[in-house]
């Protein structure tokens, strides 16, 4: 066994929880989110020192647990110098599955370990098993839902919801035969006997996962990031208690919790609720079908406009407000987005920024690219900061956004994003929307906000277009 006394590895404990909690803190704030991140490293390195030299921990296992910590820091690594800032999500959703496999893998080995009951008297031998039950029950669903997130962030599954006929029922029917087998484990004699309702349990959860994700459209995805990071923190708590272990307790409560608070902000600014996200269907990746109240179908002409005119406007303005979309972190457009706000400041011009709280693929991802780009923090405004403020506005940007500025959110009761807070951008003097192609977001539904008569249109990459409009502005 090793040195370190029970007591002092308890009291690393308690210091590695207030330093999360001080990281959870630190990271609800731009400006302080570099301590945050700061405290959490900090945190989990004397939890993980104070575990490994613990005395639970023999001095075998050692060599172990350091080559287990080399091959992952060599992944974590890796991982951080390769992967781009507009992979994140897919990323977020991949850590994510790991923790449900690693509550998985742990429920099965505590299963089977006949030391971790040996001394155990009939009713902590209960509690353990339901432990273990439960925590592979989160696992399980946690790891494939956030597979299956990966592959829709990633475009390597398509973000049109899978409705399967009476999918309620298949749920609830799931539920009934988890809930059977977990009768039937609880009641087993043996590890053997209990060995197959919990496999079968496994094996409902992973396809309840897999169906649970796959029926939420694209629209809804900054919402499953933040759900599946809910879930992540329960599996990590169930960990905890099948393990013994107060710190994983403590700290997974705390990011359940806190996801769970972020997924209420998710859906709330969408004018969503929690139960209709997981119902799915919204966010088909089609186009809808015109509404039968309000505004039936968009109604204008489309107005282009070239990079060259889009910098004199620019120049020409006193008050401009660029509101970055998913279409900024597919160009990579955010440097370029500085320059350009760099030197209108460096010009007189008042330069803001206006984030929609579920803008891009998942939450706060426009605030870590703007502030990988150094975009300073006192410029970028949330939608209810700024809202107000567009009356007054020459200029709008709109990079690669859709969704968040729809304006048949306010004037379409039909549409399938009535209700939902938006950007009000069409309020300004001037709008300028840059898209690709008139394509529908990911919610699929058109926008007329194109054929406003103050909006115009800046077509192509969004990186390519604005290096040309910076081009302008410096000629």
């Amino acid at each position: 066994m090793t040195g370190m006394p029970e007591g002092l590895t308890t009291v690393a404990y308690i210091g590695a929880i207030i330093l999360f909690i001080l990281s959870l803190s630190g990271l609800s704030n731009p400006e302080s989110s570099r301590r945050g991140n700061f405290y959490g490293m900090v945190g989990m390195a004397l939890a993980v020192g104070a575990t490994v030299l613990g005395p639970r921990v023999t001095a075998a296992g050692i060599p172990w647990i350091i080559a287990a910590m080399v091959v992952g820091g060599g992944v974590g690594v890796f991982a951080a110098r390769t992967v781009k800032m507009t992979q994140m999500p897919e990323l977020v959703a991949l850590m994510h599955s790991l923790v449900g496999l690693a509550a998985m893998l742990v429920g099965f080995a505590s299963y089977i370990d006949p030391d971790a009951t040996a001394s155990s008297n009939a009713a902590e031998i209960t509690i353990h098993h339901a432990e273990i039950y439960i925590g592979i029950l989160i696992g399980a669903v946690t790891f494939a839902g956030s597979i299956i997130a990966f592959g829709k962030l990633s475009g390597k599954i398509g973000g049109k919801p899978l409705l399967l006929p009476g999918r309620h029922f298949l749920n609830l029917a799931g539920l009934l035969v988890v809930i059977w087998f977990g009768y039937q484990f609880m009641h087993a004699s043996s590890i053997n006997e209990g060995m197959t309702p919990l496999i079968v349990m496994t094996v409902i959860a992973l396809l309840f996962g897999v169906h649970m994700v796959m029926a939420i459209g694209g629209a809804d995805m900054p919402v499953v990031v933040s759900m599946l990071n809910s879930y992540s923190g329960w599996a990590a708590a169930a960990t905890g208690f099948m393990l013994s272990n107060d710190l994983l307790i403590v700290t997974g409560a705390l990011v359940g919790s806190s996801g769970a608070i972020l997924s209420y902000i998710m859906c709330r600014a969408m004018n969503r609720n929690f139960f209709s996200v997981i119902a799915g269907g919204f966010g088909g990746g089609v186009p809808a079908a015109a509404s039968t109240g309000g505004v039936t179908a968009p109604v204008g002409e489309v107005v282009p406009i070239s990079a060259v005119e889009t910098a004199e406007l620019l120049r020409d303005a006193k008050s401009v407000i660029i509101v970055p979309g998913y279409g900024m972190a597919v160009a990579q457009a955010q440097h370029t987005v500085y320059e350009i706000t760099k030197f209108l400041r460096e010009k007189g011009v008042n330069v803001r920024f206006g984030i929609h709280p579920v803008a891009g693929r998942m939450p706060g991802h426009m605030n870590v690219l703007l502030a990988e780009a150094k975009v300073p923090y006192d410029i970028v405004m949330e939608m209810d900061e700024i809202n107000d403020d567009f009356p007054n506005t020459d200029v709008v940007m709109v990079i690669g956004a859709n969704d968040i500025v729809n304006p048949s959110a306010q004037d379409d009761p039909g549409s399938p994003i009535a209700g939902m807070p938006v950007l009000e951008v069409w309020k300004a003097k001037t709008s300028i929307v840059m898209k690709r192609s008139m394509a529908s977001g990911y919610a699929g539904v058109d926008n007329p906000l194109f054929y406003k008569e103050n909006n115009r249109m800046l077509f192509g990459d969004a990186k390519k277009m604005l290096d040309e409009v910076l081009s302008a502005l410096r000629a």
